[in-house]
C-alpha cells in the first residue's frame, strides 16, 4: 500500500466514541455462558469442538513531548543517559522522527493488536521547520507515524483554543494562509482534552476520551492535561478555558467507560514525575514499587480509580517505567518516554477475553531509544525535506556567531544569560533607565552548538538555531517594581508554587545573588548577597525589569512579576536575541560562552 493510500485508508477509520447498549456484546456475556476455557469454535470440516484463547497481548507504543523535533535534536537535548550493567553510565544520541519512525514499524511487526498513544506535547515551542508553519508539519509527521490517540498538553495552547482545534479538524491558518499546494488536513487521530473545558457551556473543548477497537478488543483512552496549564500558558493562550483536575476527571470519565462495557482503560496524562535518576533504564522500582519516583504523578496515581489499568504520561520531560499502588493498593503501570521523540515506550497490556480488563500482574513495560543506527524512513525523509525546502530562505539566514557551545544546563545556563543580556539591551533600547532583565527557565527551548548543522559554518547561528532557542513570539515587556518586589521575585523561585520544584530566574548582567540549597522556601535566596551592579538592592527604590510577555502576566508561579506598572511593550523576544547576536558578534569576534556565574549556588 503506498503512503497515499495508507493515509487515506486512515482518514477513513470511524472512531467510536459511544457505543449503544445493544451493540455491546461483551467477552464477559460470552464468558459466562461457557465453560471457564471453552468457546466454541470449528474444529475442522463438518466438526465443532471447544476452544478459547482467553488472553490477547495489546501492545501500547507510546511517547510524549516531541514539540514539533522532526530533525534529529542538537546537543543535550539529543541525546540519553544509558546506565550500563557494571553500574557505569552511557550516552546515546538519539531521536529524529525518520528514525523514529522505523523504530515504531519494527516494533508493530508480528504484534496483530498494536496501539500508538502520546502524551501531549506533540507541538509546541517547536524548531523552525514546525514552528514557522504553526506546526502543520508535525501533525503530518505524526500521521505518518500512524499515531492512534494523544492528549493535550500545555503547549498545544501556546496559540490558543482556536488554533489546536484547527490542528485537530483541519483548514488553512487564518492569517499565514495555506503553505502547500492543498489545504492542511488535520490530525488523522482524535486529540483528547477530558478536563479542559469551554467556560461557557461548561463542556470539553475537544473528545475527553476513546475507545480504540479491533475484533473483541476494546481499550479505552482519556486524554487530561495538567490542572496549572493557565499557570505555564500565556493567559490569551487559554482564555475562555477551565481545566479541572486531573483525578476527578479521569475518575468521572472511567465511569463512563464502564458504563459502555469498556473495562480495559488507559490515562494519557500530561503530568508527571522525576526519577531519581536521568538515565533513560533507571529502575525506579528499587527498592520498593515505586520508591525512585517523586513529583505531582505520584498522588495523582494513587488516587485515580482503580478502573484504569496504566498511565502514560508527559510534561516533565523525564524517562521512567514505575508501578505506582492504585487506591486499592494493586501496582499500576506509570511510563513516561522523555521527550522531543528519543525514546518511546512498549508496554504489553494483558487483554482478558473474559472479563474485557487488563490483567495488570501481566502487565510489562520498557523504554526504548530511538537510536540513529537504524535506516530513515524514506516518507518522512521526503516530509522533511519538503518543510525545509520552504523554510530555507528564512532558516539559513546568519544572525551572529559564537566561539563555542553555549549549553543548557544547570540551575544557571550560559543560554538563559545571553538570553537575559539580550532583553535587557532591548529593553535599553526601549527606555534607558532600564536595570535587569530576567527570563523564565522554561522559555528557554535548546542550546546554541558551536557545530554546523549544515553548509553555514562552524560558529554560525542561524535564525532557524535562533528559533529553537526562542521559539514561543513572546514579546519584551518593560515594567517598575520597587526594591521589595523584586526580592519577593527572587524569593518565588523557591517558595510558593515553585518551593517544590524552583524555577531559577536567569539574570542579565549585573544581577548577582546566593542561592543557598541547604536552607528551605524563601530563605533559600539570601537576601543580603542581593546586588545590582555591585550595589544592594533598596527597598524602596523603583527598578525598570525588562522580562517575557509571560512572565509579564505572572506565569511560572511568578504573581509579583504580574503586579508591576508603568507597562511598555517591546518587540518579539526572538527579534531581541537577533539584534543582540547581529550587533554583538561577527565571524571575527564571535561571542563567547557566558560563564554562568551570576548566581552563586550552594549546595
Amino acid at each position: 500500500m503506498s503512503a497515499t493510500s495508507h493515509q487515506q485508508h486512515r482518514r477513513r477509520r470511524t472512531y467510536a466514541l459511544v457505543a449503544t447498549a445493544a451493540g455491546l456484546a461483551t467477552v464477559g456475556a460470552l464468558a459466562a455462558a461457557l465453560p471457564a476455557t471453552a468457546t466454541p469454535e470449528s474444529s475442522g470440516k463438518g466438526g465443532h469442538g471447544y476452544h478459547f484463547d482467553r488472553y490477547r497481548d495489546v501492545q501500547l507504543l507510546s511517547f510524549n513531548d516531541l514539540h514539533g523535533n522532526l530533525e534529529p535534536p542538537s546537543g543535550s537535548s539529543g541525546r540519553v543517559t544509558e546506565v550500563q550493567h557494571d553500574g557505569t553510565t552511557k550516552t546515546i544520541d538519539a531521536g529524529g522522527v525518520e528514525y523514529l519512525a522505523t523504530h515504531l514499524r519494527k516494533a508493530r511487526e508480528g504484534n496483530k493488536y498494536s496501539i500508538t498513544a502520546a502524551g501531549g506535547d506533540m507541538v509546541g515551542a517547536s524548531p523552525l521547520i514546525s514552528g514557522l508553519f504553526h506546526d502543520e508539519p508535525t501533525i503530518e509527521a505524526l500521521n505518518k507515524l500512524d499515531l492512534d490517540v494523544t492528549s493535550v498538553g500545555n503547549h498545544e495552547f501556546d496559540e490558543g483554543a482556536r488554533e489546536l482545534a484547527r490542528l485537530q479538524n483541519g483548514g488553512c491558518h487564518p492569517t499565514a494562509g495555506c503553505y502547500a499546494d492543498k489545504e492542511f488536513q488535520g490530525a488523522d487521530f482524535p486529540y483528547l482534552a477530558a478536563n479542559v473545558l469551554d467556560e461557557k457551556t461548561g463542556k470539553p473543548i475537544l473528545k475527553p476520551y476513546w475507545v480504540w477497537k479491533k475484533k473483541d478488543v476494546k481499550v479505552g483512552f482519556i486524554g487530561v492535561t495538567l490542572e496549572d496549564t493557565p499557570g505555564v500558558v500565556s493567559a490569551e493562550g487559554v482564555k475562555g478555558l477551565k481545566f479541572k483536575d486531573e483525578v476527578e476527571t479521569i475518575n468521572k470519565y472511567a465511569k463512563v467507560l464502564q458504563r459502555q462495557g469498556v473495562k480495559s482503560i488507559v490515562a494519557l496524562i500530561h503530568e508527571g514525575g522525576a526519577p531519581a535518576s536521568t538515565s533513560y533504564n533507571y529502575d525506579c522500582d528499587a527498592p520498593g514499587a515505586g520508591d525512585g519516583i517523586s513529583g505531582p504523578i505520584v498522588d495523582i496515581a494513587k488516587n485515580i480509580t482503580p478502573q484504569v489499568d496504566a498511565l502514560v504520561t508527559g510534561h516533565t520531560h523525564a524517562a521512567y517505567v514505575c508501578t505506582i499502588d492504585d487506591p486499592a493498593g494493586k501496582p499500576r503501570m506509570v511510563t513516561s518516554a522523555a521527550s522531543f521523540g528519543r525514546l518511546y515506550t512498549d508496554t504489553t497490556l494483558t487483554y482478558d477475553r473474559f472479563t474485557g480488563d487488563i490483567a495488570r500482574t501481566a502487565v510489562k513495560s520498557a523504554n526504548h531509544v530511538v537510536t540513529r543506527d537504524v535506516p530513515k524512513a524514506p516518507d518522512m525523509t521526503a516530509l522533511i525535506d519538503k518543510w525545509n525546502t520552504l523554510a530555507a530562505p528564512i532558516g539559513n539566514r546568519a544572525i551572529g556567531y559564537i566561539s563555542g557551545d553555549i549549553g543548557n544546563t544547570g540551575t544557571e545556563s550560559p543560554i538563559g544569560d545571553l538570553i537575559a543580556d539580550a532583553q535587557l539591551a532591548h529593553g535599553k533600547e526601549l527606555d534607558p533607565e532600564t536595570d535587569l532583565a530576567l527570563m523564565n527557565p522554561g522559555g528557554v527551548r535548546a542550546p546554541l552548538t558551536y557545530a554546523a548543522k549544515g553548509s553555514e559554518g562552524d560558529g554560525v547561528v542561524t535564525y532557524a538555531e535562533g528559533f529553537t532557542v526562542q521559539p514561543f513570539s513572546n514579546t519584551v515587556n518593560l515594567q517598575d517594581f520597587t526594591g521589595e518586589q523584586l526580592i519577593q521575585v527572587l524569593k518565588e523561585q523557591v517558595s510558593g508554587t515553585n518551593a517544590a520544584s524552583p524555577k531559577v530566574l536567569q539574570p542579565s548582567a549585573g544581577l548577582t545573588y546566593t542561592l543557598d540549597l541547604t536552607k528551605s522556601g524563601a530563605e533559600r535566596v539570601v537576601t543580603d548577597s542581593i546586588r545590582l551592579n555591585g550595589e544592594a538592592i533598596n527597598p524602596t527604590a523603583t527598578y525598570r525589569v525588562a522580562t517575557n510577555s509571560f512572565l509579564a502576566g505572572g506565569g511560572d508561579g511568578f504573581p509579583t512579576l504580574g503586579q508591576g506598572t508603568n507597562d511598555l511593550v517591546g518587540s518579539d523576544d526572538l527579534t531581541a536575541l537577533e539584534k543582540y547576536l547581529t550587533a554583538n558578534s561577527s565571524a571575527a569576534s564571535p561571542i563567547t560562552p557566558p560563564a554562568a556565574n551570576r548566581i552563586t549556588v550552594v549546595r
